[in-house]
């Protein structure tokens, strides 16, 4: 009997491994989820079943970004009349010579994690067979916050003088859509995270966690959509 399309493509998504993320930069408490890993895993299992994806891509140019849209077509090389379309995986870059190709390769990234649901780690912080931070052998720079405490005398919120943290914390729980959330960590709160990240270590990871979860969270929906 011929096997189908869907069932190679399930049979792909079946025998996929996991995508191991990259190694934590500096500063940063989680790893990230790097286009050339999701590519490995996703064309090997592509491949080994007879599957090879075709992307085309649409741009739109907005005041501050460019929107990359990437419409992946997977093809049966069995069967070259049958084909499943992964439409609609989209990303924001930046306005200069890096950002469409930014943008592209962060689209075709999530166009193969949502054709083959590959395992990533997404329900945890530190990924899939990701290892733990190692022990700093330096002095951690002394962080200038202020704390705000809770009624029962623990502090969970760290301030910044120059940065208005929860206005950021805000935005960010509600981000609707991933080309959102990217607009508002990478173009609008840009310089503010990375003051952060040099001054008040404490609060930029309160709102990359946040950053973290909210993504988990949509790109959970956008599955079941």
């Amino acid at each position: 009997m011929k096997t189908n399309i869907y069932q190679k493509l399930h049979k792909a998504s079946c025998e996929a491994g996991g995508v191991v993320k990259g190694k934590k930069v500096p500063g940063m408490h989680f790893n990230p989820l790097q286009h050339d890993e999701v590519q490995k895993v996703a064309m090997q299992t592509l491949l080994n079943n007879d599957l090879y994806p075709v992307c085309t891509y649409e741009s739109e140019i907005k005041e501050s970004f460019v929107m990359i849209t990437c419409n992946m077509k997977i093809h049966d090389v069995s069967d070259p009349t049958a084909f499943i379309e992964i439409n609609g995986c989209s990303a924001m870059g930046n306005l200069d010579k890096f950002g469409t190709g930014n943008g592209m390769s962060y689209a075709k990234k999530y166009a193969f994690l949502n054709a083959l649901n590959l395992k990533t780690g997404l329900d945890n912080d530190d990924g899939y067979k990701a290892k733990p931070f190692e022990k700093p052998t330096h002095n951690i720079p002394k962080v200038t916050a202020k704390t705000k405490a809770t009624t029962n005398g623990t502090s969970h919120s760290y301030l910044d003088d120059k940065v208005d943290v929860e206005m950021i914390k805000d935005h960010l729980k509600n981000a609707q859509h991933i080309p959102r959330l990217n607009y508002l960590m990478n173009t609008a709160y840009k310089n503010e995270i990375n003051h952060l990240l040099k001054n008040n270590l404490r609060a930029y990871r309160q709102v990359t966690d946040i950053a973290e979860n909210r993504e988990l969270i949509l790109n959970n929906q956008s599955k079941i959509d």
